[in-house]
């Protein structure tokens, strides 16, 4: 099983030609390094210097015996290798030790898969110029002839059949003091850092990483506590970070009121904060609104807030985003409207896999919500016409998306749409009960002025297919991307 696993941009496949049919059965030679090398007409090229002596001379000019990359420094080698396509990092790495040790510093992007090579000092002098690390797999134990291989949102890793689930007395993960002992490792060898994700540290092991790595700015910290927060906040330039408190069937840990109010007073500069599975309330949100005034985009993944807290959305005064992932609830007792209050600022309102079945909640989100030009739906439960139509508050609304909402009909699309009078783009996907029998001339009119039109209610819709040459649904279209 490999160390390490380095994270990779989408790279370009490399066209393969078939073997000649003659030239099949005879065995293929193994291509050397002169082979690759493509600089290899240039090095022959090069001048010898006059002041060598006549034994070195002939020791180099036999460059069937040598390696001519020898004759280049370090410096423009590596320059060398960065320009080359990633796809052939692993082939450059075996030329020999001089290229192994080339090519590591070429990699930015490493995710540990055994602890034991960050802790033997390996993956430091192997790789000295990283910024981006990512621990989660390595900070669990390694089962040997682990076989099964368990995939989550949040976490994917190898385990044996004896798994049943992971609970902090079971020792499914490392040690703390091993994890800190690790984290410390790795902050005093790469002090660049600029993203690490770590699952169960403590404040100890984040407190060395914020004093070595002064330019990190994301973090991703899993199994997290209150106290565990007070590193986090020492980590004063820090703008994205994701906090995973609870991940159901995995490992349990609490974010409360207590530890938001030590994050939002130590990392102020956030622009981008993702909550998962954590708790609080008003007060912690709040807290974060006042403090964190960067902040423009926030994410509450199954959340476990108390009632209440919706109202203070209102002090995230830059807020631009807002996004709802996985949530069993929103906001069962919101208040009064008058405390409600708004996010003047806002832009942009995501809902995905939520449950909307409680209408209080619901309405109460979008009445805060109510600037928004942006709103997207996607495969949430219990989003019915009645509550859609709690959404004929988003006068300003220039994109809707509607996708895998199967409760909503065309009756309550048409009710809601047609009072938005800067409705721009429309994306209808997967709405069953949405048909394209039941359009009325109302809302055909608000189609043909659309600059940007997707209607795939149903895989019967006959409407898209209807609309093919008519420029309808396409009025500026060239100004906007194709979805």
């Amino acid at each position: 099983m490999p160390y390490v696993e380095e994270e990779k941009a989408n790279e370009t496949p490399i066209p393969v030609r078939n073997p000649s049919p003659n030239l099949s059965s005879k065995k293929k030679r193994a291509p050397s390094w002169s082979d690759i090398w493509p600089l290899k007409r240039v090095v022959f090229t090069m001048q010898l210097p006059e002041s060598l002596p006549d034994g070195d001379k002939t020791l180099i000019s036999n460059f069937s015996r040598i390696d001519r990359t020898l004759l280049l420094s370090d410096d423009i080698l590596l320059r060398i290798l960065s320009k080359l396509p990633v796809s052939q990092r692993n082939a450059n790495s075996l030329v020999c030790k001089r290229w192994l040790n080339l090519q590591g510093r070429l990699v930015r992007s490493l995710k540990v898969l055994d602890w034991e090579f960050l802790e033997s000092g390996r993956l430091i002098s192997r790789f000295p110029n990283l910024s981006n690390v990512d621990l989660v797999v390595g900070c669990f134990v390694r089962r040997m002839g682990a076989g099964v291989f368990l995939s989550h949102r949040l976490v994917s890793l190898h385990i044996d059949s004896c798994f049943s689930r992971f609970c902090d007395d079971e020792g499914m993960l490392l040690p703390v003091e091993i994890i800190d002992r690790g984290l410390k490792a790795l902050a005093c060898g790469c002090p660049n850092l600029r993203r690490l994700v770590v699952v169960g540290a403590s404040e100890f092991g984040l407190l060395s990483v914020a004093e070595e790595c002064l330019t990190l700015q994301e973090f991703e910290l899993h199994k997290c506590g209150d106290n565990v927060l007070r590193g986090i906040a020492a980590c004063e330039n820090l703008q994205i970070l994701k906090l995973v408190g609870n991940v159901e069937g995995f490992y349990n840990s609490t974010v409360s009121d207590i530890g938001l109010t030590i994050l939002a007073q130590g990392c102020k500069r956030l622009v981008k904060l993702e909550l998962s599975g954590c708790e609080g309330s008003f007060d912690g949100i709040k807290a974060i609104g006042q403090c964190c005034q960067m902040l423009e985009e926030l994410t509450f993944s199954d959340h476990r807030m108390d009632d209440g807290w919706l109202a203070a959305l209102s002090y995230c005064e830059n807020l631009k985003t807002l996004r709802f992932v996985s949530c069993k609830k929103i906001d069962p007792s919101p208040g009064p409207d008058e405390y409600l209050g708004s996010c003047l600022a806002l832009e942009r309102l995501h809902l995905q896999k939520c449950q909307l079945r409680d209408k209080k909640g619901v309405r109460a989100l979008f009445r805060v919500c109510e600037a928004v030009r942006e709103l997207v739906f996607q495969d949430c439960w219990g989003l019915d016409d009645d509550i859609f139509r709690f959404a004929d508050v988003f006068r300003r609304a220039k994109f809707l998306s509607l996708e895998g909402c199967s409760l909503v009909t065309t009756e309550g699309l048409e009710s809601v749409i047609l009072s938005w009078t800067d409705l721009q783009s429309l994306r209808v996907v997967s709405c069953k009960n949405i048909k394209d029998g039941e359009v009325s001339p109302a809302l055909s009119t608000l189609f043909s002025v659309l600059k940007e039109l997707k209607w795939r209610p149903d895989t019967k819709s006959l409407l898209a297919s209807s609309l093919a040459g008519t420029g309808m649904g396409k009025r500026g279209g060239k100004f906007f991307k194709k979805m």
